[in-house]
């Protein structure tokens, strides 16, 4: 049976550090099961699902350690499991907003308050093509449940947006 580890590393961004990571990982006969990789800033992050036997998390957790001493990184190991939730349909939904304090909050107090799983989240600033207006733009795959009524849910959700001003389509994931 496999043994999971989820790993984050952040530090400078740098030609060879996907490399480095996945090496360590690699070398020590494990295999990344998922990863999220990101420049912010000046800083790269990367969040990484490893799976490898005991003997083979123990060489990563060494590799990643000496690692994190050669390097800048700042690098958390934790054991995990499996995840174990109820089945459930991804939706993505897709929200553009000028830019506004606060809308990832209120777009994850929105689910929250239903209960509902935002399994991934990513957001961007950018500025409008012709405008130059700051944009806001949020990319989210949340969790249905069967027992979630969807043509309600996405009323509710898109009143939501026009309160707020957020212009949103949820629809389901194709993956």
């Amino acid at each position: 049976m496999d043994k999971l580890l989820a790993i984050t590393a952040i530090g400078p961004d740098r030609a060879g550090l996907i490399r480095d990571l996945s090496q360590a990982v690699a070398g020590s006969g494990g295999s990344i099961r998922e990863s999220r990789m990101i420049a912010l800033g000046s800083e790269f992050a990367v969040l990484m699902l490893i799976a490898g036997n005991w003997h083979t998390v123990n060489k990563i957790r060494d590799r990643l350690t000496q690692l994190q001493r050669e390097s800048a990184l700042t690098i958390t190991v934790r054991d995990t499991e499996p995840r174990t939730a109820e089945p459930a349909a991804p939706y993505n939904v897709d929200v553009v907003a000028l830019d506004q304090e606060g809308i990832v909050l209120r777009l994850s107090s929105f689910f929250a308050n239903r209960n509902l799983e935002i399994a991934e989240l990513n957001t961007r600033r950018y500025n409008a093509p012709h405008t130059g207006a700051a944009m806001f733009s949020v990319q989210m795959t949340v969790n249905l449940p069967a027992s979630v009524h969807v043509a309600t849910l996405r009323e509710e959700f898109l009143d939501f947006c026009d309160e707020h001003n957020l212009d949103a389509i949820m629809e389901p994931a194709q993956r």
